[in-house]
């Protein structure tokens, strides 16, 4: 359901929900340019499949795509005691 996964989306870390539907206002790619968050937004039913979403995510790719999101993994593998520190 749009309203739950907003509820999760909102409160997810490393996501930002941006969604304005009066002012048509949704994630473009120039508002993550920078950000370490990943935006989205205009999240809706999928017409074509009934437990299906559809929503817009925006990323800077440089940060999240690639050296952030490589700390990101490393610090979880750590925490959770897969990888050793040497």
């Amino acid at each position: 359901d749009p309203d739950e996964a907003r509820s999760i989306l909102a409160t997810a870390p490393g996501v930002k929900l941006v969604e304005d539907w009066k002012a048509n206002y949704f994630p473009m790619p120039i508002d993550a340019s920078g950000k370490d968050e990943v935006l989205v937004g205009r999240i809706r039913q999928d017409i074509s499949h009934a437990n299906g979403l559809e929503l817009w995510l925006c990323g800077d790719q440089i940060r999240k795509g690639a050296a952030l999101n490589a700390v990101q993994i490393a610090e979880l593998l750590i925490e959770k005691n897969w990888l050793k520190r040497k």
